[in-house]
């Protein structure tokens, strides 16, 4: 399949088979900025509509049963797809469990150089120790052309709980390149986002901070579920552009429980 130097590979989930109006949109940003995108759809197939709108933006989308999580999506469309291919440049795993784009992406992305890390997350967090956070990472030629990059990913297995999947693999991977002598670095980091040393996960505890920072997302189980019971929360609102509040509103009465 025809892919370029820079590839994303999106792990998306939707019990309903959708694919939501923000991450079709975050798929057009990342087309801009010169991506390959995949698309791993996990378990529910795809409705036709859904199916039919990515394959006008998708380079490939991929369906696969619901275990392992992102990693184990990773890892599938990797294998599947034979990459790192010679001339892959960079490799950007993501997932939905964000809602945004919320602000331009494009200069983030450029602020991410190889000169820099070898990996990089927008953050990271110290929950369980530190790490940078999986549902946006990535990685450079030298991280992806290294022993280490192919030992991880050969030793990725589905696991059937997401608490065991975080630390095995979200953790052990920032945990793997460092060891390996490379380098990883959060553009949000902890030492400067998190205003409360309590807080162990910046996306969650410190959201509002991040935010103001120019960070372009929201996390979805934050608005769903709020599990660290953040004060304030209803702010978020008058924080993001309307239209895009609107649309996390409608996701969210779909999403939540009567």
């Amino acid at each position: 399949m025809a892919l370029g130097p820079d590839i994303a590979i999106l792990c998306h989930y939707d019990r309903d088979g959708l694919v939501r109006p923000d991450t079709m949109r975050y798929i057009h940003v990342l087309r801009s900025a010169d991506f390959s995108v995949v698309v791993v759809s996990n378990g529910v197939p795809l409705r036709p509509d859904a199916a039919a709108a990515l394959k006008g933006i998708a380079a490939v989308t991929l369906t696969r049963r619901n275990i392992g999580l992102d990693f184990s999506a990773w890892r599938m469309a990797m294998r599947h797809l034979a990459l790192p291919r010679p001339g892959t440049r960079r490799i950007l795993l993501i997932n939905d469990s964000v809602y945004g784009p919320l602000a331009p992406l494009a200069p983030l992305l450029a602020r991410m150089t190889p000169e820099e890390a070898d990996l990089w997350g927008l953050t990271d967090s110290q929950e369980r120790g530190w790490h940078l956070q999986s549902y946006f990472l990535l990685a450079h030629e030298a991280l992806i052309q290294s022993p280490a990059w192919r030992r991880f990913w050969r030793g990725v297995i589905p696991l059937p709980f997401k608490r065991w999947t975080i630390g095995r693999y979200e953790i052990g991977f920032s945990q793997r390149v460092a060891r390996a002598g490379l380098r990883a670095r959060a553009l949000f980091p902890y030492a400067t986002m998190v205003p409360d040393a309590s807080i162990a996960n910046p996306t969650l505890g410190a959201w509002r901070v991040l935010l103001a920072a120019g960070f372009p997302f929201l996390k979805r189980e934050l608005l769903r579920d709020n599990p660290t019971e953040v004060g304030g929360l209803d702010a978020w609102r008058a924080l993001v552009p309307k239209a895009y509040a609107a649309e996390i509103d409608t996701d969210l009465r779909r999403i939540r429980p009567p």
